[in-house]
């Protein structure tokens, strides 16, 4: 795999879910945020024979988005969301891409259950 920052031609937003408090039954409330600025990043999306292969075939897109490894992106959490072309992505993996230790690779997935006042669950 060949990375140069040329192949970064997407931009995300991380948001983070910040809680303001709890709803009656006791589960948390708030709203996902803005973390930072939109970042570069390259989008890559898990072949059909790849997910069928890992036993994952729904109706889910999964997605994997690789960023540079600066302080900023190794301090993202699994809690957090990708934002990218109006589409809210949940996070389920983050690791340093082989050979090279400049660039992280984020797989992450659609879902249906995101509410701006819940946060995200894989």
């Amino acid at each position: 795999m060949v990375l140069n920052a040329g192949s970064l031609n997407r931009r995300i937003q991380i948001k983070r879910f910040v809680q303001t408090g709890t709803d009656g039954f006791g589960s948390p409330t708030g709203e996902w945020e803005d973390h930072g600025t939109p970042i570069f990043a390259r989008r890559r999306d898990v072949s059909d024979a790849e997910r069928m292969s890992a036993a994952a075939w729904d109706n889910q897109l999964v997605v994997r988005f690789v960023i540079r490894a600066t302080s900023f992106g190794k301090g993202l959490k699994r809690t957090d969301m990708i934002a990218h072309e109006g589409v809210p992505y949940g996070i389920d993996g983050i690791k340093e891409v082989p050979d090279t230790r400049g660039f992280l690779e984020i797989t992450a997935i659609t879902s249906g259950s995101l509410a701006a006042n819940a946060p995200f669950e894989v």
